[in-house]
C-alpha cells in the first residue's frame, strides 16, 4: 500500500505509477503526473484533489451508468487539474506500470486537453504532456467549444457550441448546434442572436414539454429550430449534439427546411445550412 513507481524524472517534476488513486500523496503535489490504475469516479478524485499532482491519468472501467467511472474528469477540471482516462480494454486493473505502458486515453477533461491530451493518445505521451504543459484558466464564460462543422459555398457554416447564450453577432448567418434546453429561458439569447437556424436540447422535455417550447416560442420571429433527444446526447456538449443527437422535436420552419424527427443531428444541421 502506498508504493509508488517513478517511471520518469525531469526539471518540472515526475512521472509516478501507483496501483490505487490512494497512493497519491503529499509528495506529488503541484510537481508529478500520478499514473494511477484505479477508476476516475468522483470519489478517488476527491483523494486526488487533496494531494494536487500535477495531473492524473487512471482507467475509464467501462465509464459505467451515468459515466459515474470517468466523472472524476471534470470534478479534477473545476480545480484546474489535468486528468484522464484509459480505455480499461488497454491495461491490467490495479497495475500503475501497466496502465502506463500499454494504456490508451478514452477520455480526457479540458486542463488535460490544453496540455495536448487526446483521446487515442498512448499513456505515456499523455502523460508526458502533462508533464511539459500547462492548462489555461480561463473563466467560465471562456470555455465555450466553439467549433466549425460545416461550411457551405456561400460562406455559411454550422459551428458547435455548448450554449445558446454563446452565440456571436456573425452567427445570425449560421447554424448553432448548442447542448442546452430549449425552454422559455432559452429564448431571449436565440433572439439576441437569431440564427440561420439552431438546434439545442430537449432536456428530456419535462412536464408539459416545457424543454421544446421555446421552438415554438422563437417560431413566429422567423427562426427555424429543433431539438436533440436529451437521452442521447450529453447536454452541456454541443460536439455531442452534433455527433451523437437525434432529433426529437422541430418547429415548422424546420420541418419546412427538410428537418425531420428521427433524423441526426447532423443531418438536420445540414437541412437547415441549405435553407434559403
Amino acid at each position: 500500500m502506498g508504493a509508488q513507481t517513478e517511471l520518469f524524472m525531469g526539471p518540472r517534476g515526475r512521472i509516478m505509477a501507483m496501483d490505487s488513486a490512494y497512493d497519491v500523496g503529499s509528495d506529488n503535489r503541484d510537481r508529478d503526473v500520478v499514473i494511477n490504475a484505479s477508476y476516475c469516479g468522483v470519489l478517488p478524485a476527491r483523494f486526488i484533489a487533496e494531494m494536487r499532482p500535477r495531473g492524473a491519468i487512471g482507467v475509464d472501467c467501462a465509464v459505467g451508468p451515468a459515466g459515474a467511472s470517468v466523472a472524476g474528469l471534470w470534478y479534477l477540471e473545476a480545480l484546474n487539474i489535468p486528468a484522464a482516462a484509459a480505455d480499461v480494454a488497454t491495461v491490467r486493473l490495479g497495475d500503475g506500470v501497466d496502465l502506463y505502458a500499454q494504456g490508451k486515453i478514452s477520455f480526457a477533461n479540458r486542463a488535460a486537453m490544453d496540455c495536448g491530451v487526446v483521446p487515442g493518445m498512448w499513456v505515456q505521451d499523455a502523460a508526458r504532456a502533462m508533464l511539459d504543459g500547462t492548462p489555461r484558466s480561463p473563466s467560465a464564460s471562456d470555455v465555450t467549444n466553439r467549433t466549425v462543422m460545416q461550411t457551405n459555398k456561400d460562406g455559411r457554416q454550422v459551428i458547435c457550441t455548448d450554449s445558446i447564450a454563446f452565440g456571436l453577432p456573425e452567427d445570425v448567418r449560421n447554424v448553432l448546434v448548442t447542448a442546452g434546453h430549449t425552454g422559455r429561458s432559452a429564448v431571449p439569447y436565440l433572439l439576441r442572436v437569431r440564427p440561420h437556424g439552431f438546434i439545442c436540447s430537449d432536456g428530456g422535455k419535462g412536464r408539459e414539454d416545457a424543454g421544446v417550447a421555446g421552438l415554438f416560442l422563437v417560431e413566429k420571429e422567423g427562426l427555424a429550430g429543433a431539438t436533440v433527444d436529451a437521452r442521447i446526447a450529453r447536454m452541456g456538449e454541443g460536439l455531442s449534439s452534433y455527433h451523437d443527437g437525434v432529433i426529437s422535436a422541430a418547429n415548422a420552419l424546420a420541418k419546412a427546411a427538410g428537418v425531420e424527427v428521427g433524423m441526426t443531428a447532423a443531418e438536420a444541421a445540414t437541412w437547415l445550412l441549405q435553407r434559403p
